[in-house]
């Protein structure tokens, strides 16, 4: 599935592996319902805007037990953490199934948001315990194959899937993936009776109450570094979905292209994130960090500006160039994430993920507004340089902290 990088042990790359299939579970579940509204409002009997909170109510638990996983992975170990987080989001998934209720889905949906909130951050978290930083960078981009695969499958097999098997069964895929790797987890674990060398922790002591669970959060922001990267990746954030939430829409209503021809050309955001992850050992040994800052804006300010006409394949291509940009300037991001606070490594990467949901929320919001006040050509525009004049100052304030003795 993945070539991992020499410096990672047998076991290890079995670990990456099962995360990354996890990562896919995960993301696939984030965008499984999606597609599928008009087909639960039919069968359901509700509206449209009614069924939507099957994805309001994911992605709210999804932000909030960011919260929560960090200093949990923190004080029981991540990858024990992950086992059962696993475990929940597969009975969680396969319990929507049965749903009598859009009450009972939306609620069902809200537990499997919660749970599959923990997968991605430990898993990154793992990877900051066990790989050097100069290997860091590509092995989250072989973890990302997962999780981009997964937007990139949820966007599009939701509708096949309830088109074909229907809606209920749609969500056993995904209930089946996490099984599997809550499965290969546990009979790792059984196999060593200790977790490996990095996920040890000498006596966790008891549940952490919310006061510890803020002094841990404080103890990262209390980092100046790690107050930088959470702005940064706010306003990333922000700036990316502010413009590409509404790329669908925009190209059903100015250029009448069928909303599965608009869906099939925004999943080429995702494709263009599986580029960058098979492509990363070359882009990071030629480009370095700062090109891929300064690269990776460049490439979402053309791939965003070029997008516009009645031909999907030619927009998917766009969405695609815009993605691999994303990817390149986030996956960077990301990796100085891991080393932010290493003495809380889960807990601040918890922290960047919040960061990353938050500016992303925003960021549609305000694209809400100013989309009818100046018009969607305007917001991508402004977007698209903002980022641009974002990543210069991240590669100069890269540049000023690897010139510091400290």
């Amino acid at each position: 599935m993945m070539n991992a990088p020499a410096t990672l042990t047998a076991r290890q790359i079995r670990t990456l592996i099962t995360l990354s299939c996890g990562a896919f579970a995960s993301q696939a579940s984030v965008r499984l319902c999606d597609p599928m509204l008009p087909q639960l409002s039919a069968e359901l009997g509700e509206s449209l805007g009614e069924v939507a909170q099957t994805i309001t109510s994911f992605s709210i638990a999804y932000g909030l037990f960011q919260l929560i996983h960090g200093p949990m992975g923190d004080r029981f170990g991540k990858l024990r953490w992950v086992r059962y987080a696993t475990v929940s989001a597969a009975i969680a998934s396969l319990a929507c199934m049965f749903a009598g209720s859009l009450l009972q889905l939306i609620t069902l949906r809200f537990l499997t948001g919660a749970a599959c909130a923990a997968l991605i951050p430990l898993s990154l978290a793992w990877i900051g315990d066990s790989v050097p930083y100069q290997n860091r960078q590509n092995v989250l981009a072989k973890l990302m194959t997962g999780s981009t695969i997964g937007v990139v499958f949820g966007q599009v097999a939701g509708g096949v899937l309830a088109d074909t098997i229907g809606w209920r069964l749609s969500f056993g895929f995904p209930a089946v993936v996490l099984a599997a790797v809550a499965a290969v987890l546990f009979l790792d674990a059984r196999r060593d009776a200790r977790d490996a060398p990095q996920d040890l922790v000498t006596e966790p002591g008891p549940v952490p109450s919310p006061r510890v669970i803020a002094r841990q959060f404080g103890s990262v922001l209390a980092v100046p570094w790690a107050r930088v990267l959470l702005t940064v990746v706010f306003i990333e954030g922000m700036l990316v979905y502010g413009a590409f939430a509404y790329v669908p829409s925009w190209l059903h209503l100015h250029y009448d292209m069928p909303l599965w021809q608009c869906g099939l050309a925004a999943a080429g955001f995702g494709v263009g994130g599986m580029i960058y992850a098979l492509s990363s050992s070359v882009l990071i040994q030629q480009l370095g960090e700062r090109g891929l800052l300064i690269g990776g804006s460049s490439s979402f300010a053309i791939g965003m500006l070029l997008i516009g006409g009645s031909w999907w394949p030619a927009q998917s291509l766009y969405c695609a160039l815009a993605g691999l940009g994303f990817f390149m300037m986030h996956n960077t991001l990301q990796v100085h994430a891991t080393q932010m606070a290493p003495n809380a490594r889960g807990t601040g990467i918890a922290a960047f993920a919040v960061g990353l949901f938050s500016g992303q929320s925003t960021g549609v919001a305000v694209g809400s507004v100013l989309v009818g006040a100046i018009g969607f050509e305007s917001v991508l525009l402004g977007s698209s340089v903002l980022l641009i004049a974002l990543a210069g100052t991240m590669a100069m304030l890269l540049t000023a902290r690897n010139r510091s003795p400290s």
